[in-house]
C-alpha cells in the first residue's frame, strides 16, 4: 500500500493511494497530523489497515512532497562510479561521502511544476531514490541500517547549476531554491532489502532516456549512508535520505542540456513507480 500527503479544494489530508484516488486517513487519526507523525509513531501499518475495503472519496487531488515538515534532509552526492569520473579531475572515488542538506521548501509534490528561476536558467535534473528513517538512532550500525527505515520515495533533486560554484566550499544555494526540485509521489512502506540492494533507477526528459543505473552500482550503499551519518547526526523519525544520483544530468552533455519551460521529468525505479514534474519559470 502507497501513502501520500496531499490537498484539495478544502483541506490537507494524508492517505492511502489507489488508482481512481485517494482514501482519506488523517481524519481517522488526528493524534497523527502529518506522516511524518504515523512514522515516528511506527503507525503505518495502522494506516494500512484503516484503508482496507474503502473506497477512494478524493479524486480531484494535488499531491505535495509526503513529508511535509521533516526535521532534515540530508543528500548524498557523487555517489556513483560514472559520476564521479564525470568531474574529469582525475581523482579515485573518495573514501567518504559527500553530504549536503536540502530545505523542504525546495522541493514540491508530484506532476505539480518545478520552477526555474529568473536568476539562472541552468536548471537541472537528478533522479533518486530516498529513504525517510522510521526509528531514531546514532552510530548505527550498516547491519542495523535498514531497520532504521521506515518508508520510500523518489525525488528529482533539480539544482541550479552555475549556483552550486558561487564560492569555495558550497553547494547550498545551488540546491535550495524554492520548488526546483520534487518529491514523491508517495511512500511505499519498507520490508525487506530488497526493495532496496539492487534496484534499477531511471530518468527520463520528455520520453528520452537520460539516467539509468541500479541501486547495487552505488559507491556508498545506503546501508553505509546511514551508519555513516548517525555517527555525526541523531536520525530521527521523518529525516530524509537522498540517496545519489546516477551519471547523465544535463550539465555533462556537451553542450549542456539545462531544462526548459515544458520539459517533463519522471524519475522511476521498480517497487515505488514514477515522479513526474514539468517546468515552468518562477514568476
Amino acid at each position: 500500500m502507497k501513502f501520500a500527503t496531499y490537498t484539495t479544494a478544502r483541506a490537507t489530508y494524508y492517505g492511502a493511494v489507489r488508482d481512481d484516488g485517494m482514501i482519506p486517513l488523517s481524519p481517522n487519526f488526528p493524534h497523527w497530523p502529518s506522516l511524518r507523525d504515523v512514522i515516528a509513531a511506527n503507525g503505518l501499518h495502522e494506516l494500512a489497515q484503516a484503508a482496507q475495503g474503502r473506497n477512494a472519496t478524493h479524486t480531484d487531488v494535488t499531491y505535495k512532497i509526503p513529508i511535509p515538515d521533516p526535521e532534515k534532509i540530508i543528500c548524498v552526492g557523487v555517489n556513483f562510479p560514472d559520476r564521479n569520473a564525470e568531474y574529469k579531475d582525475g581523482q579515485d572515488a573518495p573514501p567518504n561521502m559527500s553530504l549536503f542538506l536540502r530545505f523542504a521548501r525546495s522541493f514540491t509534490g508530484h506532476d505539480q511544476p518545478i520552477l526555474r528561476p529568473p536568476e539562472s536558467h541552468k536548471l537541472d535534473y537528478e533522479g533518486e531514490i530516498a529513504i525517510v528513517i522510521g526509528k531514531c538512532g546514532r552510530r548505527i550500525s550498516e547491519r542495523d541500517a535498514y531497520d532504521h527505515i521506515a518508508a520510500l520515495t523518489l525525488c528529482n533533486e533539480g539544482t541550479i547549476r552555475d549556483w552550486v560554484r558561487h564560492a569555495k566550499f558550497n553547494v547550498t544555494q545551488g540546491k535550495n531554491w524554492d520548488a526546483s526540485g520534487a518529491m514523491g509521489p508517495w511512500l511505499v512502506p519498507f520490508t525487506h532489502a530488497a526493495q532496496l540492494d539492487d534496484i534499477r533507477l531511471t530518468t527520463h526528459v520528455n520520453g528520452e532516456l537520460r539516467q539509468d543505473d541500479r541501486t547495487s552500482h552505488m559507491l556508498f550503499p545506503i546501508r553505509r549512508q546511514i551508519a555513516y551519518i548517525s555517527t555525526f547526526t541523531t536520525l530521527v523519525p521523518g529525516d530524509i535520505i537522498v540517496t545519489g544520483t546516477p551519471t547523465g544530468a544535463g550539465a555533462r552533455f556537451d553542450p549542456p542540456k539545462f531544462l526548459v519551460p515544458g520539459d517533463v521529468v519522471e524519475v522511476s525505479t521498480e517497487g515505488i513507480g514514477t515522479l513526474r514534474s514539468e517546468v515552468a519559470d518562477e514568476t
